[in-house]
């Protein structure tokens, strides 16, 4: 039986990753999104169960100890994880995932399931990224400049993912996002199942 596909973009915070997933699933609308678990709180335009699953850090640690997550991490002073039933009883209804998480829960997803095609996303500047965390209103001058410096370190591993994407015009980020899965849900070995109709696949 064919399971799904599992997309993971990942990328510095403020590069637009959280916007370009929500608008690829306007696009595709049968791609799942993952909601994620975290201990830090909804921002104003989050809804629980929406963008994650808001839980405290109690609850989260004693879900560690039981297991319950097929990757986590600690950024900056909160949790976050995803649940491990969900991804295994979507692939196997040969659903789409599609996750937005941070390079520490790519590579552990990755190693979980060496066939996830990753995606990296990066702004144009950082100095552009800098302004985009400005306008978001959510963070002090200080976790800002944090932000900036840690996004530099996550640049650097660019290179391990199948793909990456420049943030500069969104229309452009947003066609190279839905074109990537396009191409991966369209490969020979995913499509041989329609070649029925013509006669037995080779």
């Amino acid at each position: 039986m064919e399971t799904g596909l599992l997309f993971i973009v990942s990328g510095p915070s403020g590069t637009g990753k959280s916007t370009l997933c929500k608008d690829l699933m306007k696009l595709i609308p049968d791609i799942h999104f993952s909601v994620s678990y975290t201990t830090r709180l909804p921002r104003k335009d989050e809804r629980p169960g929406e963008a994650y699953h808001f839980v405290s850090r109690e609850t989260f640690t004693a879900m560690i100890d039981k297991g319950e997550f097929a990757e986590w991490a600690e950024i900056y002073g909160h949790l976050y994880g995803t649940p491990r039933p969900v991804i295994e009883q979507t692939l196997r209804k040969g659903k789409d995932l599609l996750f937005d998480i941070d390079g520490q829960g790519s590579r552990q997803l990755k190693k979980n399931y060496p066939r996830a095609i990753t995606i990296f996303l990066i702004p144009p500047s950082l100095e552009e990224l800098a302004k985009r965390l400005q306008k978001r209103e959510t963070d002090s001058s200080a976790v800002i400049r944090e932000r900036v410096t840690k996004a530099c370190a996550e640049i650097a591993q660019a290179p391990d993912y199948a793909y990456i994407i420049i943030n500069d015009i969104y229309a452009q980020a947003l066609q190279a996002l839905h074109s990537i899965v396009l191409a991966e849900k369209h490969r020979g070995e995913r499509m041989k199942k329609y070649l029925t109709i013509f006669g037995k696949p080779r």
